[in-house]
């Protein structure tokens, strides 16, 4: 039990994704771990580990080598890292075949468009458990433009995502803005292509003087920007809100449903969740939306048959004008064509259904709010107030 534990915690633990190598007098040899990490800048040499399974040839070959090189991936490199995790095979039965590869200081391969190629030379080594901790002193490194890292976590890959800066902002000079004239605010992922750009191009239209400053994301995100001072609010949907915040709800948005054009339901001016309950549903996957969406069934008493998840609202769109199920959703995108160039069909619920509420969100220990914060929120009030996703 105490090792299933640790077993999913950790798999809850993200981590990048490397593929170290080895070569000399014992062969050539390739591994990919996810246990890599520093040991200290301030050796003698920059020094760090990583951990290989006692039954890789990869661990024997870098004990009798002395030799080794982490080369961490790209986001683009799964390939890469599934080739050398033995999930996937080349024609020839080679790993080395996948990418390209030079040596630098020690011989053991480095991948030419890796993030990083650390080349080490093994310095400590120990047997604990089922792997070999290597400690290696590095020789030297070949560092690429920065991009995004390959990222394990959940048992799946991904890329990191970065919670810093602002994701748009209408200056393009080097000045920043004083405080009294920056307005930044982080809004939820679906709702800003909505509603964002018709509030920039009415806003600084009005105040140019303004710099207006958005941060997308979903909540977890977007709860960060708040905290860490990066928005001075938020606009985005009540559900899994922290209740430490100050919420104040501005619009009410009913959910509806998206059909194929073609479906049998098409053609109702209303339809019932009840006549879906059997359906293939697809998902869009991201908090609150993945316990909201299904909450509507279960305030019936139904339970809906999901099919697909995605992430994406273009694709659970783009999966409905293919025909692959239906889709609940709350914002109405004005145009009827997927991204493919589907059409799809939308249509209100005739169930009485608790509607999706989308709110202004500040800290309750926030100081006092620019004028121009001020301002844009009051606009946001009164656009909200007149129409609704």
């Amino acid at each position: 039990m105490t090792r299933a534990k640790f077993l999913d915690g950790m798999s809850r633990a993200a981590a990048t994704v490397s593929v170290v190598t080895t070569d000399g007098p014992a062969g050539r040899a390739g591994v990919t771990v996810s246990a890599m990490s520093a040991v200290s800048a301030d050796s003698e040499r920059p020094s760090l580990l990583v951990c290989v399974h006692h039954l890789s040839p990869a661990a024997e070959a870098i004990k009798a080598n002395g030799v080794f090189c982490v080369n961490v991936l790209r986001d683009s490199q799964a390939f890469v890292s599934d080739t050398f995790a033995g999930r996937i095979r080349t024609d020839s039965g080679e790993k080395f075949d996948v990418g390209t590869w030079r040596t630098l200081v020690t011989g053991s391969p480095a991948l030419h468009d890796a993030l990083v190629a650390f080349d080490c030379r093994l310095k400590e080594s120990m047997r604990y458990g089922s792997h070999h901790v290597f400690i290696g002193e590095l020789e030297e490194a070949q560092v690429a433009e920065s991009g995004p890292s390959l990222i394990y976590a959940n048992r799946a890959y991904g890329s990191p995502v970065n919670l810093g800066g602002a994701s748009a902002s209408r200056r393009h000079s080097h000045v920043e803005a004083d405080a009294e004239h920056v307005v930044s605010f982080g809004c939820f992922s679906t709702l800003a292509p909505y509603l964002v750009p018709r509030m920039l191009a009415l806003h600084t239209t009005a105040h140019p003087e303004v710099d207006v400053r958005v941060l997308e994301g979903d909540q977890s995100q977007l709860v960060h920007h708040l905290a860490v001072g990066e928005a001075d609010f938020l606009l985005t949907y009540v559900d899994d809100l922290p209740d430490t915040l100050d919420i104040e709800v501005i619009a009410d948005v009913p959910p509806y449903v998206l059909l194929p054009a073609l479906h049998p339901l098409a053609h109702q001016a209303t339809v019932s969740l009840r006549d879906l309950v059997d359906e293939p549903m697809i998902l869009l996957d991201v908090p609150p939306s993945r316990t909201y969406f299904p909450s509507l069934f279960a305030h019936l008493g139904l339970t809906p048959q999901i099919a697909y998840r995605s992430r994406s609202f273009e694709m659970v769109r783009s999966m409905v004008g293919n025909g692959m199920g239906f889709t609940i959703l709350g914002t109405k995108p004005a145009s009827s064509t997927t991204y493919d160039g589907r059409a799809v069909i939308t249509r209100p619920l005739s169930d009485d259904l608790p509607p999706s509420r989308i709110a202004l969100v500040k800290r309750r220990d926030s100081a006092r709010l620019s004028d121009a914060t001020e301002t844009f929120i009051n606009r946001l009030r009164q656009e909200l107030g007149s129409a609704t996703p």
